[in-house]
């Protein structure tokens, strides 16, 4: 299955398109299923000006607003089921973001989404991804990450990590953004990783499954070539997608 699970519509900041556009684009892409993963702090903040503020006020209307997208993409997903996969899903951005002090306001709730991407586990607390995994409540996929760099970087062994990733349902993101937002800058951990045998293996011997997305800001800047050719030649490494087990 093509899957692309790390999408932007005008709900985040930075994105600047209708749901509508960014699914009609996918659909005529070829792409079978598609993740909106909008950013927390543009969802739940839902003011450029309010998210920027030091005040507390940043947080008002934070649980309204989660569900008043959820809502949204909700029947964004029934209005196109006869023709793609939606999956709701929501991108958890980190501390030092627009002032904000927590990656989510502890008193929110975003176990009801199908999906939860962490921007970057560098900057948590203690660096504790397995803790907010939990804390989510939702299958959770760490974003254009070098993943063996961080590992690494704790003092762990990737295959144990990575087991203990599978064992909690996390999943790890392939970027392969490459538009004008990202100033068609390519991830090279990802490249790194297509062309390292020793880390296929390990990734492969974990079960730790792997999720593929452009990063999408844009719609006209969509490349879904390259979307299929990650999934198409992760699914050839005999490793599994984030939701190989979903069907139509």
């Amino acid at each position: 299955m093509i899957q692309d699970l790390h999408s932007h519509t005008y709900y985040s900041f930075c994105g600047g398109d209708r749901p509508e556009d960014v699914v009609e684009t996918a659909i005529k892409a070829g792409i079978e299923l598609l993740g909106i993963s909008d950013h927390s702090y543009g969802i739940g903040c839902g003011r450029l000006d309010v998210a920027k503020s030091k005040s507390d006020d940043i947080y008002n209307g934070y649980e309204n607003n989660l569900y008043r997208y959820f809502d949204h993409m909700n029947l964004i997903k029934e209005k196109y089921s006869k023709d793609i996969k939606i999956m709701r899903g929501i991108e958890i951005t980190v501390p030092n973001l627009y002032n904000m002090r927590t990656a989510l306001p502890e008193s929110e709730d975003v176990s009801f989404f199908d999906y939860c991407l962490l921007e970057s586990p560098n900057l948590i607390e203690d660096n504790d991804i397995f803790t907010l995994a939990d804390r989510f409540g939702c299958p959770m996929g760490i974003a254009h990450t070098d993943m063996f760099a961080y590992i690494e970087s704790l003092g762990f062994e990737p295959l144990s990590f990575f087991k203990v990733m599978a064992e909690r349902g996390i999943f790890w993101e392939m970027n392969v953004n490459y538009d004008s937002v990202h100033c068609y800058r390519e991830h090279a951990y990802v490249k790194k990783f297509f062309s390292s045998e020793k880390q296929q293996e390990i990734v492969r011997e974990s079960g730790v499954r792997l999720s593929v997305g452009f990063d999408g800001h844009r719609f006209k800047d969509y490349r879904a070539d390259r979307v299929k050719d990650a999934c198409e030649r992760i699914t050839a490494l005999g490793i599994k997608l984030a939701f190989d087990d979903l069907t139509k």
